[in-house]
């Protein structure tokens, strides 16, 4: 099955380490315009910060995408290590940034690495993972009379998101991309006509 993991939802999580506190948000996210929203946001959340470390990972058109920043950390003490941890969790269309407010001890490299992953780990751990197959969405337009048959097959392998009813039905539904074949020929056997949204 053609399948990712991503978050189910948005998570938060504060640690604390020698008196510097770490605040690391995660969200789903499927574009890189809505991962640098989400960046964005959080810097204005916390404009006094010391740093607001992003990172992200995400599919688009079938490419991945990846991206993070130390935003002024020494280099690749803090964006690559929370990087790592959506690779090493395997997970994708997802943004983290972790906000750091400085408390006086300097942590070390080693330190600032540990502080921010362990800050993405529970954020992540906090939204919660899930495991989403990869879909495409279908326009059928078809006669009343072949309506049926078509909302069954569709039931079957995927879901119907809306139905149009003129001299036609125009129905849209998402289904498995795995399942896009054997849909295809079942619809074309049924004498409908689509088109790939």
């Amino acid at each position: 099955m053609a399948s990712y993991r991503t978050l189910r939802g948005a998570g938060e999580a504060v640690t604390e380490v020698k008196g510097s506190k770490f605040i690391a948000y995660a969200e789903n996210v499927d574009s890189e315009e809505k991962a640098n929203e989400f960046i964005a946001k959080i810097r204005k959340l916390h404009p006094d910060a010391n740093h607001n470390v992003p990172a992200y990972r995400f599919t688009s058109g079938g490419k991945l995408a990846l991206y993070f920043n130390d935003d002024g950390e020494p280099s690749g003490s803090s964006g690559k290590p929370v990087f790592k941890v959506l690779e090493m969790k395997d997970l994708t269309d997802v943004v983290v940034v972790v906000t750091r407010y400085f408390g006086g001890t300097k942590l070390g490299f080693g330190g600032l690495a540990r502080a921010y992953r362990q800050a993405a780990i529970e954020a992540i751990e906090n939204a919660g993972i899930v495991e989403k197959c990869e879909t495409i969405d279908l326009k059928i337009v078809t006669t009343y009379s072949e309506s049926q048959k078509i909302r069954m097959l569709l039931n079957e392998f995927g879901c119907i998101k809306s139905e149009d009813f003129s001299d036609t039905v125009t129905i849209k539904a998402s289904i498995p991309k795995e399942e896009n074949e054997q849909v295809r020929k079942k619809l074309l056997a049924a004498g409908c006509t689509f088109q790939i949204e």
